[in-house]
C-alpha cells in the first residue's frame, strides 16, 4: 500500500526522509545537533565567550594597566537612566576611627555619565587596526565607573573579567590541541603496527595515568624558572596541560585501529598501494571522525579547570597576566567573603563556560552517534 501524500504534513515527512537518504555524514549530525536543546545554549554561549575573548579590548570598559588606588574594594554602581541618559553615582568613602576600613557608600550628588562607543585608552583592534572607543564606559575618560566592583588595587573587576576570558578560554584551546595531535599520532602509531611499538606506548600512557594529577601538575608548575616572563609561563602552562591530557585519547584511537586495521577497506586500501599514512590519515581516521571531534570539545573544560586550579593555588599565570584563575586568587581571604563578595564572580564565569562546553561536548557526542535514534 502506497502512503498517502495528499496532506500537507504527509509530504512534508515524505520530502524530510528524502532529505536524510541523501543528506552526508555532517548534514544529519548537525540535524540532530540543533534538537538538542541544552547543547544549542551551551554551543551559543561558547561562541559567545570566544567573541568576548576575541574583542576584549573593545569590550571591556578599561584596559588592564588602568587602575585608581583611591577606590580600592570599592562596591559594583548600579546604572541608572533618566532623560539625560545612562550614569551612575559616585563614591563616599568613610573610614572607621578603631579598624582603619574604609567603606563607600554612594553618593547620588555625584553623576558620573555612561554611554556607548565611548573613546578611552587606544588599543589595537585584532594587533592590526589601531582604535579608541569602547562598547561601554564613561563619557569623561578615566572616571570610575566600576560596574563589577573593584579589587585590591583599584582595578575594575568587569575590565579585568573581559580581558581574562581571553586567556582562559585560549589556553584551553592550546593544549586541547597539542594533547589532541599527541593523543592521535600515539594512539594511532600503538593501534596501527601494535608489537613492541604498542607495548612501549602503552607502558608509557599507563605511567603517566599511573602519576596522581594534582601532583603532577604542581610539581611541573613549580618547576618553571622564576625568572620566565608572562607569556613564556603562557606556553609553558599550555605544554604541561598537553603532556598530562593525552592519555586518554590515545587509549581510544588506539583500540579503534586496532578494530580497523583488519576492515576490508582498509585491506583494499593496502592492496591498491596506498602507503601506510595514507591508510591512516585518509581512511581510517576520517571513519571515526565525528567520535574525535566530540572528544576534543569535552576536552576544552578540563584544560580551563586545570589552568584556572594551577593559577589559583600560584603555581600556574601569575600577574600581569590576566586569567579566571588570577583573579580568583584575591578571593582566599576572609575579607572577600565579608566585604568584597564580587570579587568571586570569576569563579561563576568558570562554572558558566565548562558548563557551556560540557552540554555542547555532551550534544556532539549523542548527535556523531550512529546507533542513538
Amino acid at each position: 500500500m502506497s502512503a498517502d501524500l495528499s496532506t500537507p504534513a504527509a509530504q512534508n515527512s515524505a520530502d524530510t526522509a528524502d532529505k536524510r537518504f541523501t543528506a552526508s555524514q555532517w548534514q544529519l549530525i548537525w540535524w540532530k545537533f540543533r534538537r538538542h536543546k541544552l547543547a544549542m545554549a551551551g554551543a551559543v554561549i561558547t561562541l559567545l565567550l570566544y567573541f568576548v575573548a576575541l574583542f576584549a579590548e573593545f569590550l571591556a570598559p578599561y584596559g588592564t594597566e588602568h587602575f585608581n588606588g583611591d577606590y580600592t574594594y570599592a562596591p559594583p554602581q548600579t546604572l541608572h537612566l533618566d532623560g539625560d541618559g545612562l550614569y551612575v553615582n559616585g563614591y563616599t568613602a568613610t573610614i572607621d576611627n578603631d579598624t582603619y576600613e574604609q567603606t563607600y557608600t554612594e553618593d547620588p550628588g555625584q553623576r558620573i555619565s555612561v554611554g556607548f562607543l565611548v573613546r578611552g585608552e587606544e588599543y589595537k583592534i585584532l594587533g592590526l587596526i589601531s582604535f579608541d572607543r569602547h562598547l561601554i564606559g564613561p563619557t569623561e575618560p578615566g572616571a570610575p565607573v566600576y560596574l563589577l566592583g573593584a579589587d585590591r588595587t583599584g582595578h575594575d573587576l568587569l575590565s579585568l573579567l573581559i580581558h581574562g576570558t581571553r586567556v582562559s578560554m585560549t589556553i584551553g584551546l592550546v593544549g586541547v590541541a597539542l594533547a589532541f595531535a599527541l593523543g592521535v599520532a600515539l594512539g594511532g602509531v600503538s593501534g596501527y603496527f601494535g608489537g613492541r611499538t604498542d607495548t612501549v606506548i602503552q607502558r608509557l600512557v599507563e605511567f603517566f595515568m599511573s602519576v596522581p594529577t594534582l601532583p603532577l601538575w604542581l610539581g611541573l608548575a613549580a618547576a618553571l624558572p622564576y625568572d620566565w616572563g608572562p607569556v613564556q609561563r603562557y606556553f609553558a602552562i599550555t605544554v604541561i596541560l598537553a603532556i598530562i591530557g593525552w592519555t586518554d585519547l590515545a587509549r581510544v584511537v588506539r583500540g579503534r585501529f586496532l578494530s580497523l586495521r583488519g576492515e576490508d577497506f582498509v585491506t583494499s586500501a593496502r592492496l591498491d598501494g596506498c602507503r601506510q599514512p595514507r591508510v591512516i590519515f585518509r581512511h581510517m581516521l576520517p571513519s571515526f571522525s565525528s567520535h574525535l571531534i566530540a572528544s576534543l570539545s569535552l576536552s576544552i573544560p578540563g584544560m580551563i579547570l586545570a589552568e584556572t586550579s594551577l593559577s589559583f593555588l600560584g603555581l600556574g599565570l601569575q600577574s600581569p597576566v590576566v586569567s579566571w584563575g588570577v583573579l580568583l586568587q584575591d578571593a582566599q581571604n576572609i575579607r572577600v567573603l565579608s566585604t568584597a563578595p564580587w570579587l568571586m564572580i570569576p569563579g561563576l564565569a568558570v562554572i558558566l563556560a565548562v558548563l557551556a562546553l560540557n552540554f555542547a561536548g555532551d550534544g556532539l557526542r549523542d548527535a556523531a552517534d550512529p546507533y542513538k535514534k
